[in-house]
């Protein structure tokens, strides 16, 4: 009598090709190898690299991959005879990938990739070869690493109707954000020390400008909502206007900064913005530091939770690659987006004009007798009403000095009408920051 181990182990064994042998490649072949016998028996049937797509053969990535076979192109993977299953692990939303992906859909395969991009912008398209081909497309990977993410909403919550969906979603600026906190250096200082470490990229753009996040969102929306959201139409701010200043006055007032991706669905349609954002020091995610990632999602009946940990490296990143190659396995097929492809049709954000809530608002003024009333009085005059105000006397009269002002919750479109006008006042030195606060 066999044992069900034995048996799996005897089963044909499910080929990948694999397409990009950096950090998170290199990382899938030997979790694949040091894990073997678990993956096994957890599949259902052995799973074995046969193939793979990279451009240099001759480096070391810390696995003998010589009995493997090499493509040159990459899209080769997708009409290998020896090839289940395609993995794409080379990044970015054009080119190779895309190519690769749209082929290997095309040809009925599987596909398993990390790429948020791709999805982000050509998630209709991709759903609708997936169903037109009967070939399942997954991406654990491609949201907050080794956080089970994409699982929790899309099957999770599969039965509940998500109200919202987001959280912190790059590690990189929260570790920046975390370390200004806790230091009281500047974002330049402390960027150049995440690019030391290896958190941030040499050009850290996509990072720090929020679109990464951006990326991650809008997946994360089409997955909650069950259609794709236009990536132009999501807004995205970063954190360079972010001082330690700001985050010095933001402890005062009893909250922390976070970029956080939004999104939410209403009967007025789906908001979704990545952008910094006060949240209040006492909320659980106010307490995610450092590299880590959070997301939260709130469903009609379930309410609110939250799931955190690394967001992104090799061992998080492989280990999310390998569920869904497992999953695929197993036979297990849902579609891209949790709805039937026939309903996916791609939809705007909502304008961030629109968006209601309090700001926080921090100016340089010239320290002089009826500054403050002339700011109120346009804050008065666009419909802003002021809930606190913190004003740091200077030494001297006529010295510049910070002012922050709290709102009580507002229209964004009127927030931003009294910034412009404040911003054009001769006592005002610098360009004014504003923030939303997120009361979760």
């Amino acid at each position: 009598m066999t044992s069900s181990k034995e048996e799996a182990a005897s089963k044909h064994p499910l080929r990948l090709g694999v397409a990009g042998l950096g950090t998170v490649g290199a990382g899938l072949a030997i979790l694949l190898r040091d894990n073997a016998d678990l993956i096994t028996a957890r599949a259902g049937r052995p799973i074995q690299i046969t193939a793979v797509a990279a451009r240099d053969r001759t480096r070391d990535r810390g696995i003998d991959l010589s009995a493997l076979r090499w493509h040159a192109d990459a899209i080769d993977l997708a009409s290998d005879p020896n090839v289940d299953v395609v993995v794409e692990l080379i990044g970015g939303a054009e080119g190779k990938a895309r190519e690769l992906v749209e082929a290997a859909l095309t040809a009925g395969k599987p596909v398993v990739t990390a790429n948020k991009a791709l999805l982000a912008l050509h998630g209709e398209r991709l759903s609708r070869l997936s169903a037109a081909h009967n070939a399942p497309l997954l991406f654990e990977a491609a949201v907050a690493g080794g956080i089970p993410a994409i699982k929790t909403v899309r099957e999770g919550l599969a039965a509940d109707r998500i109200l919202s969906i987001g959280g912190i979603l790059n590690g990189t600026c929260n570790y920046i954000l975390t370390a200004m906190r806790e230091t009281g250096r500047d974002f330049a200082d402390v960027l150049k020390e995440a690019q030391d470490l290896g958190y941030a990229e040499a050009d850290p753009t996509t990072d720090v400008d929020g679109f990464d996040a951006a990326h991650k969102l809008a997946i994360l929306a089409a997955l909650a909502f069950g259609k794709p959201v236009e990536f132009d139409s999501v807004h995205v701010e970063g954190i360079r206007s972010i001082g330690a200043l700001d985050l010095g006055f933001a402890r005062t007032l009893g909250y922390r900064i976070k970029l956080l991706g939004l999104a939410r669905q209403s009967e007025r349609g789906i908001d979704a913005r990545v952008a910094p954002c006060l949240v209040p020091e006492t909320a659980p995610i106010a307490q995610v530091d450092g590299v880590f990632n959070a997301v939260i999602a709130e469903g009609a009946f379930v309410g609110r939770l939250m799931i955190e940990g690394r967001g992104a490296g090799a061992g998080p990143t492989a280990t999310a690659v390998a569920a869904d190659i497992i999953d695929i396995a197993r036979g297990k097929t849902i579609p891209v987006w949790g709805t039937y492809a026939t309903d996916v049709t791609a939809v705007r954000s909502r304008p961030a004009d629109e968006w209601h809530g309090a700001f926080y608002l921090r100016l340089s003024v010239t320290d002089r007798a009826g500054v403050i009333a002339d700011i109120t009085a346009i804050l008065r005059d666009c419909g802003v009403s002021l809930s606190r105000m913190i004003q740091h006397p200077s030494a001297r009269s006529g010295d510049d000095v910070p002012l922050v002002l709290v709102t009580h919750p507002t229209e964004e479109r009127a927030m931003q009408a009294a910034r412009q006008r404040i911003a054009a006042l001769d006592v005002v030195s610098a360009e004014p920051v504003l923030i939303r606060i997120e009361t979760f």
